[in-house]
């Protein structure tokens, strides 16, 4: 089914992206430079605190094997128990070790595998245990080295403790996840805020192209400026005096047509009137016009009846956008009675030209079909798409009422050899009359249903057309909501 109102619009350029995207789009990443920055930040954290809390321990654990070492005459020993060996190296997951080395870096006790600093034990080892970081075969260790001088001789000892580095990691890394699950948690929120704030700042600015989408292109009332954000009130204000301008501009234009129609239509009567009577003084010479005499007056006295019925259905045109702009005179009525007046004419004048129009009216004889309609608008445009249907349509023909899903449908439908698929979209406008011979060659005005289509559609009805291969013929099809 193809319908001038939805006839496909002509490619245009890609869709720009949303207020609310580009908005959304720098907050979203700052928002995640930001949390970068904070995951670092902890990652940093973590790392410190981790280092400072075992750096403590390992210093204490130096100290206190310091402390157990006894000078005698054989030299240094370290006075330490198997249970506090034990208690050193109790870890299963750490590996822990220690060594007392002399001033030559000779190991004295414990384990010759753990590795010293590489610089000399300078003065603060005798103050405070050094930290340093090493390797002991594959692993990464963290040692603090403390030195003690004798008291009674001129030599010092330095305990060395070691430890390997796995605890500290599993510890960065279980703060790194007790600080990001909160972290991310906050973040999408705050994220979720802020495009629930920017979407709900722009709702103004949706209403207001909802509005637009939702109006007739004849609808030029200013849009409201009610709850419009402060930035876009100018160009609302723009666009409202843009439509008040078109609105006077299309006035005009209409006013134009109407005027001149107006005052076409003396000169034409008068043509009219004077070619009849000239055909009327040639017959009362002598009979019929002879010669290229009567061809020429009968083409002049058609034009003349032509441009009188062009400036008439002119002059409705006019009258109708005027009249349905305000929609002036449109109330719920009955169709059934409207459709049968209006039929009974054009059924008088299809038998004429040896055709026939069949009228069905199929609605509850307890609750006619009532829409909201215009008495004499509706009816010139059923009288016009009738007129069409004799003029190029086939000898029968249909107008059919029926309720289909709370419209009033209203068919109007011949057999004749319709119009081309291409063309469906073009029926609805103005001086459009077809390719074919047969169709040029007609009196009419290309004007009929394109006043109908205006009328059906000011009325808030729907316009669709078939025709071949899916209809065998042409078919109007006109839907008008129920009241």
């Amino acid at each position: 089914m193809s319908t001038p109102d939805s006839a496909t619009p002509p490619a245009g350029p890609r869709r720009a992206r949303s207020l609310r995207a580009q908005l959304l789009r720098p907050l979203a990443w700052i928002w995640s430079l930001g949390l970068a920055v904070a995951a670092f930040g902890a990652y940093e954290l973590a790392v410190v605190a981790g280092d400072a809390a075992f750096d403590r321990g390992l210093q204490d654990s130096a100290t206190a094997l310091a402390g157990k070492v006894v000078w005698t005459d054989r030299g240094p020993l370290l006075d330490v128990s198997r249970q506090y060996f034990e208690l050193l190296t109790w870890d299963q997951t750490e590996l822990s070790n220690y060594a007392m080395l002399d001033e030559q870096g000779q190991v004295l006790a414990g384990d010759a595998a753990v590795p010293a600093p590489r610089q000399r034990v300078s003065r603060r080892a005798f103050e405070r245990p050094l930290l340093y970081n090493a390797r002991m075969g594959e692993e990464a260790v963290r040692g603090a080295l403390f030195s003690i001088a004798s008291p009674m001789l001129d030599r010092h000892v330095s305990i060395i403790v070691v430890e390997t580095l796995h605890k500290r990691q599993r510890l960065v890394l279980d703060v790194l996840t007790v600080m990001a699950v909160p972290t991310l948690g906050l973040g999408l929120l705050t994220l979720s805020l802020l495009a629930w704030g920017i979407r709900r700042g722009v709702a103004p600015l949706r209403a207001v192209a909802a509005e637009v989408a939702s109006r007739e292109p004849s609808d030029w009332r200013p849009l409201a400026v009610q709850g419009v954000p402060a930035e876009v009130l100018p160009l609302i204000e723009r666009i409202n005096s843009l439509l008040a301008n078109v609105e006077e501009s299309v006035a005009l234009q209409r006013r134009f047509v109407a005027d001149a129609a107006h005052q076409l239509r003396t000169p034409v009567a008068g043509l009219r009137v004077l070619s009849q009577e000239l055909a009327a003084e040639l017959g009362s010479q002598g009979g019929a016009p002879a010669g290229r005499t009567g061809p020429l007056l009968e083409g002049l006295q058609q034009s003349s009846e032509r441009m009188g019925k062009l400036i008439a259905q002119l002059l409705t045109l006019a009258r109708a956008e005027a009249a349905l702009m305000q929609l002036q005179g449109v109330e719920p009525m009955a169709l059934g009675p409207l459709i049968h007046e209006a039929v009974e004419p054009l059924a008088l004048e299809a038998v004429r030209r040896g055709s026939e129009i069949q009228l069905q009216l199929d609605e509850p004889p307890e609750r006619p079909l009532e829409a909201r309609a215009h008495a004499l608008w509706l009816s010139e445009a059923i009288s016009n798409a009738l007129d069409n249907a004799l003029r190029y349509g086939g000898r029968h023909i249909r107008v059919h009422l029926q309720a289909e899903d709370g419209w009033a449908c209203i068919r109007i439908s011949d057999d004749g050899p319709g119009v081309a698929a291409a063309d469906l979209p073009r029926l609805g406008q103005a001086f459009w009359r077809g390719e074919r011979a047969d169709v040029q060659t007609q009196d009419g005005t290309g004007l009929g249903l394109a006043i109908a289509h205006d009328i059906i559609r000011r009325l808030g009805g729907r316009w669709e057309v078939r025709s071949r291969p899916e209809f065998p013929g042409l078919e109007l099809v006109w839907r008008l909501p129920l009241v």
